[in-house]
Parts: structure tokens; C-alpha cells; sequence
């Protein structure tokens, strides 16, 4: 894992402080959400659909501040749309810091070289760059051309500078695995702290719908991505995570281990459906009907779901939870993961890369860099 001691220190002992007392549910990572606009519209993405007048609003940094003190998590995700066109970022960020939250701002790097200046390198922040794959994969999940070499500019920068940097990376039906291994490579050779997978959720508002992957391709997928994974690849996950996504390791999703809260409110049940708001922390724990979600329950909108935001959790609870679970995580961290199981698709695949879609552009011409179109 690529993850400081520090950090890794503060998560173990927060969570074995929640068991020791008793505490079955509780919040890992706050999903922050300041705002939902964006300067690039992808296509898989669900978040950027909202009519103008809500795309226009923020969150203040007090109710940033509010949220996380009420939630009480120690790490903050802060994704978005863009959280960089926020006019007050720098002093959300400062503010968390303060309050020595490990935090991941998730961008997608167009404004990152630009905004630097503002933000300070320290253990409790990261920049969270999304990078979708290689040149041409990334480029066209994001709809628009020359992305990715923005990105991989604003990563040198950063390092360049001292902070903390991680990518951020979503998988869609057509991923060619050896291309992504060219990838971790590339990754690594920038000198990223760590780098997290993901598979795409199925949004109902995301622009194409023809993409995203089920259960068993997940497995597929990412069992040949990451057969015999190099020394060198570090992931910013948890190793029983990875083995769950490889179909090694069963996990059950845990909702509340990263609730979202954003300008509607805190978001039910969690980042990705949205069945209502509650309008505090402790309302979204008590009236959720938590045993309506997740894969066990028979929810059709959690059957094919493998997102770390809902399986992140498991695997942390399961590393602390039982002694398998423990061992299993201290032998993957010391030792890899070995040649994992590799499962036979139940239909034939190709590695066809999908129907390249026109570029649909920003949604706001806000502050895009010179030559990003």
C-alpha cells in the first residue's frame, strides 16, 4: 500500500476505538462535495446533469467545517465536479488540515498548475489526479483531447513542489488490461504516491450508458489488469479491496463508511444513489434502512456495484475485524498478491475499445487553460 504510517496509524486506531466500543457503523471517508459543476462533461459521469441554477451553487466554507466535525471521519474525499472552481478551495482545504483530516482533493488537473500557488504541502493533503487510463483512453472518457498530457504536466508540477499525489482511475467495458499495465507503469514512473481503481457505477444520467461494467466483467477485468502485479505498483487501497475486486475475496458494501454530504444535504443512501437528503449526520445514520442496500439485500441498483466507496469500508473493517482478514492484508502488504485467480468470462469479450463519442466540451468556460480544447 502507499500509504504514509501516519495516516495509516490514525485509521487503525480510529477504527479499532469504534469496535472496542461497540460501534458497528460508522463513517471512514467523508465524500465532500462543495460543488456539482465542472469543466469537462464526460461521458460516464452522472454528476454535471443538474439544471444551471444548481450547477451555479456552493457549498460555504463553514458548512464544510460543520459537516466534517459532525461526521467526524478522519479522511475527506473531496471530488465534484471540479473542486477547483471553487472561488474559496484553498481555505476549505486549510481548514480541514487544520483540523488534521487526511484529505484527497480530487481534480482532474486542468486548473491544478494555475492554483498551486495557493495550497501548502502537507502529510494531511492530496491531490487526487483522475487519470482514466493511458493518452487515449483517458482522453476519451473525458471527452476532450489533450487531457491527459495536462494532467501528467500538473503531477510533475506538484511533486515538483512537495505535495502529496495519487491518481484516481475508472474503468469502463473495452478496458484493454495490458495497456493499463503500461500504464501503472507510467504512473509510477512520475513518482505518484499511489494510484486507486475503481469500476464505473452505472449513473441514469450519465450521457452513455453502454459502458459500464457488470459483476462478472469486473472480475474478468481486473483479475488479468492486476495477474502478478509489479513490486513497483502502488495502490492507495486496501490489499483485501483489490483481492475483492479481482473476485478473490468476498466483501459485503457498507454504505455509511462514505457518506456524502453536499449542498442538498447528507445524501441517501450514499455517493451514488440518491433516494433524498437528510439534513444531519445523525438523521442520515438513524432513519436509513440500511438493510435495503447492498448487494445481499437484492436492491437492483446494488448488484453489479464494486465501487470503492461502498467496498473501501468493508475491507477496512474486514482487515480489523477478524484475524483472517488481518493476516490476509499483512501477507498481500509484505508479499503481493501472487499470481491471483484468473476467471473465465462467462461471455466472449474483446478488447475493442467502444465507439469513440464526438467531445461535448465544458459545461462552463470557466478558467480552461490555453489550448484545452
Amino acid at each position: 500500500m502507499a500509504v504514509p504510517m501516519s495516516q495509516m496509524w490514525t485509521v487503525a486506531r480510529y477504527v479499532l476505538g469504534k469496535r472496542l466500543r461497540g460501534v458497528t457503523r460508522y463513517p471512514l471517508v467523508l465524500m465532500l462535495e462543495p460543488l456539482f459543476r465542472c469543466n469537462l462533461a464526460c461521458a460516464g459521469c452522472g454528476k454535471i446533469q443538474y439544471p444551471p441554477d444548481i450547477l451555479k451553487k456552493n457549498l460555504t466554507p463553514e458548512q464544510c467545517f460543520k459537516a466534517v466535525e459532525e461526521c467526524g471521519a478522519p479522511m475527506v474525499s473531496i471530488p465534484g465536479g471540479e473542486p477547483l472552481l471553487h472561488p474559496q478551495m484553498d481555505e476549505i482545504v486549510k481548514g480541514l488540515v487544520e483540523r488534521k483530516k487526511y484529505v484527497y482533493l480530487c481534480t482532474n488537473a486542468l486548473l491544478l498548475e494555475k492554483h498551486l500557488d495557493k495550497f501548502t504541502p502537507s502529510q494531511y493533503l492530496s491531490f487526487s489526479i483522475h487519470m482514466d487510463g493511458p493518452r487515449e483512453e483517458h482522453d476519451h472518457a473525458v471527452c476532450r483531447d489533450g487531457t491527459y498530457d495536462i494532467a501528467v504536466s500538473a503531477i510533475k508540477a506538484a511533486l515538483k513542489r512537495g505535495f502529496r499525489v495519487t491518481t484516481n482511475t475508472t474503468l469502463y467495458a473495452g478496458a484493454d488490461p495490458a495497456r493499463y499495465r503500461g500504464f501503472f507503469d507510467e504512473m509510477m514512473a512520475l513518482g505518484v504516491e499511489g494510484m486507486m481503481v475503481s469500476p464505473g457505477y452505472g449513473y441514469e444520467k450519465a450521457p452513455d450508458q453502454d459502458h459500464f461494467l457488470e459483476r462478472e466483467r469486473t472480475t474478468t477485468l481486473f483479475s488479468e489488469m492486476l495477474n502478478a502485479p509489479k513490486r513497483a505498483w502502488k495502490f492507495n487501497q486496501s490489499p483485501l479491496f483489490i483481492e475483492f475486486l479481482k473476485g478473490n475475496w468476498n466483501l459485503e458494501c457498507t454504505p455509511w463508511g462514505t457518506p456524502t454530504y453536499n449542498i442538498f444535504g447528507w445524501q441517501k443512501p450514499c455517493y451514488l444513489l440518491q433516494e433524498g437528503y437528510c439534513e444531519t449526520f445523525q438523521q442520515l445514520m438513524e432513519t436509513t434502512q440500511w438493510k435495503n442496500y447492498g448487494r445481499a439485500s437484492g436492491n437492483a441498483d446494488c448488484q453489479d456495484c464494486m465501487v470503492h466507496c461502498g467496498y473501501e469500508p468493508s475491507a477496512v473493517a474486514e482487515t480489523f475485524s477478524n484475524w483472517k482478514g488481518f493476516w490476509a492484508t499483512a501477507r498481500l502488504t509484505m508479499f503481493g498478491a501472487g499470481r491471483g485467480r484468473t476467471r473465465k468470462p462467462t461471455a466472449p469479450t474483446t478488447n475493442t475499445p467502444p465507439a469513440q463519442p464526438k467531445p461535448v466540451g465544458a459545461l462552463y468556460d470557466l478558467e480552461l487553460p490555453v489550448g484545452s480544447r
